[in-house]
């Protein structure tokens, strides 16, 4: 697949680091797996995994902590 950002990349598998603001939180989920723009380096979530990234973000906002760091777990 080619990457949509730079147009010379092709994106692989591979994992990266999300971090996300939500409210007065900062969540940091490293491990994420993702296609990876072997170029640029942008990466694209699929669905699921956005889904789960989002859940979790949403799990430590509820919580209200201040930073967060995890690893992404399946």
């Amino acid at each position: 697949m080619e990457c949509v950002i730079c147009k010379n990349g092709t994106m692989t598998d591979g994992f990266v680091t999300v971090t996300l603001q939500r409210g007065g939180s900062v969540i940091v989920i490293k491990n994420v797996p993702a296609f990876v723009c072997e170029n640029c380096g942008e990466y694209k979530l699929s669905e699921t995994t956005a889904a789960k990234v989002m859940q979790i973000a949403g799990d430590s906002a509820t919580r209200h902590v201040e930073i967060e760091v995890l690893q992404f777990a399946a």
